[in-house]
């Protein structure tokens, strides 16, 4: 008997695994809002240098023609003002000369003026991060994705030690405590940091929510459940553009997003260890209590009274550590090496692409809000185009049809005039969509792939790609300055060469999750099914000798 025909046993899909999921599920909604954040905490306003005060000028009210030279559009420049006010500009008659030939600038060094509307009150007209300090904006964003990256791997790791349930009701609270710190933060070093120990959290309680779900639920109900905690992060996307709407102060909108946390580390408490990880660690006396939990949840008491912690010894066959740890044994083997390396490059890929386009929200000329909201919309149909592909045609070519077309996507708009707008946007959006698809379709295809032993090592190995590729995609921009089509080329040729990449990964459809390496190894054909290996060595012997 399997794990898997275990809990059909149990229930299969019943109503522990229902509320399970439910429950899972809805701290997903607040991942985009944190992901996404700075979409509008960090919006940037129209502004310009405050003008040079006037001696004698009681009300301080300097024409800005006068003051503030005009950019190529007859707009005032961001970051320059005359050194002397230009007096000879304005006319008696009230007519204007629209340059001041040869006049002398410098920095704004008295500050700047904010223009009042939607980003009245953010991080950039609170610490002024415009002009020379503009780039500090984009760091703010890389060490929140730092704090992810770290936390991929770090969280992986220790859930793999210490279970999936007790690291996510840490990543609860401290996602909570942070995210509030956040909006209390009396200075921008302060709010770095505290959004890179959210993004630690961030991490933890994707891995966790995944790897829990994964090993909860029976076989055919993975990509539905896959798909409903990948439309909750869609919806969370509505979530932050209503909530951004309603608070434009950027300190109040960390905050209504952050304290929900505390709510889900107060539930947490109540949620159930995985059986699969309790008995893999050794722990069989645990999973015993856990299982005969959910039987008695979903109406079958009797079945879980039958339960043994010897027949869970020998459900599950513990795997002997291979030296180097779990980290090493991503690698060791052909079959996990090549698991490994296509996992890498399709997060890295689809990371990378996605946060290229959903990051510059500001560029496309669109009410932001609005484009939030289309950019978010689109992830409805691509989800579910996508847990249809995964059902009907396998989840290899759903995870690199997903990929190949939002390359295509992205490489259309090198030819599409800048004057056409509303094309580019649309293939930014049918692009944007395909990689949400991608995202859908890796949570489900990488939680088949590892065994259990190291699933959420292997979660983690792939989170910490996507972090890279999310770090990476704000730098590629400044490639623009080479040629400005080159961005393009670089966002849309990664996730074609990931797709290339993902023909080499096995086909998981209808398989049962593997609980070791060797049944990686088997399926892979490396490994015959009486065949075990011995680690370090290039020996075979027969199972029982």
């Amino acid at each position: 008997m399997t794990f898997v025909e275990l809990l059909a046993r149990l229930g299969g899909m019943g109503r522990f695994q229902v509320t399970y999921v439910a429950a899972l599920a809805i701290p997903l909604l607040m991942l985009a809002s944190h992901n996404l954040l700075q979409n509008f905490t960090a919006g940037v306003p129209e502004h310009h240098c405050r003008p040079r005060p006037v001696a004698n000028d009681s009300t301080g009210d300097v024409p800005l023609l006068i003051s503030i030279p005009s950019d190529g559009h007859h707009r005032p420049q961001r970051c320059r003002r005359y050194v002397e006010l230009q007096w000879h500009l304005l006319e008696v008659n009230g007519t204007v000369n629209s340059t001041a030939n040869g006049a002398a600038t410098e920095p704004c060094h008295d500050g700047w003026t904010y223009q009042d509307g939607i980003f009245a009150h953010t991080i950039v007209t609170e610490w002024d991060l415009v002009c020379e300090s503009k780039k500090l904006r984009q760091v703010a964003q890389s060490i929140y994705m730092a704090g992810i990256l770290l936390g991929s791997s770090l969280f992986g790791i220790l859930s793999d030690k210490f279970g999936r349930r007790a690291l996510l009701t840490w990543c609860y609270l401290q996602l909570g405590v942070t995210g509030a710190g956040t909006a209390a933060a009396p200075t921008f070093v302060v709010y770095c940091l505290c959004r890179f120990l959210a993004g630690l959290a961030m991490a933890g309680v994707s891995l966790n929510s995944a790897s829990l779900c994964m090993e909860w639920i029976p076989t055919e109900a993975r990509a539905v459940v896959g798909t409903i905690n990948g439309y909750c992060y869609t919806f969370g996307q509505f979530v932050l553009a209503a909530v951004a709407f309603g608070l434009p102060h950027w300190r109040w909108l960390q905050l209504v997003v952050s304290l929900p946390f505390f709510l889900f580390f107060l539930y947490s408490w109540l949620f159930v260890e995985s059986a699969r990880w309790q008995v893999i660690s050794g722990r069989p006396d645990l999973a015993l209590k856990g299982l005969r939990k959910v039987a008695r949840i979903n109406g079958r008491k009797e079945e879980g009274d039958k339960l043994s912690e010897e027949a869970l010894r020998e459900l599950v066959h513990r795997e002997p550590p291979l030296p180097g740890g779990t980290l090493a044994s991503l690698i060791r083997t052909p079959g996990m090496r090549t698991v490994s390396c296509g996992v890498s490059f399709v997060w890295f890929s689809t990371s990378f692409a996605y946060y290229g386009l959903a990051m510059d929200l500001q560029g496309f000329g669109v009410d932001i809000y609005l484009s939030q909201l289309v950019f978010g919309a689109v992830d409805i149909p691509a989800k579910l185009a996508s847990v249809l592909a995964i059902s009907c045609v396998g989840r290899r070519v759903a995870q690199g049809g997903s990929l190949a077309l939002a390359g295509i996507c992205i490489l259309a708009n090198i030819v599409v005039p800048m004057e056409l707008q509303m094309l580019r946007m649309a293939f930014a959006v049918i692009g944007k969509g395909s990689l949400a698809a991608s995202f859908n379709c890796a949570y489900i295809f990488t939680g088949e792939l590892f065994p259990t032993v190291i699933r959420q090592t292997g979660m983690g190995l792939g989170g910490t790609m996507a972090r890279v590729g999310s770090m990476v995609a704000p730098l590629v921009r400044m490639t623009a300055d080479v040629t400005p089509v080159l961005p393009l080329i670089i966002y849309g040729a990664a996730p074609i060469i990931s797709a290339i990449a993902t023909c080499f990964l096995p086909e998981t459809r209808n398989v049962p999750l593997p609980e070791t390496v060797k049944d990686v190894e088997r399926r892979a054909g490396h490994l015959k099914d009486e065949e075990v290996t011995v680690p370090l060595s290039t020996t075979k012997t027969k199972e029982g000798v």
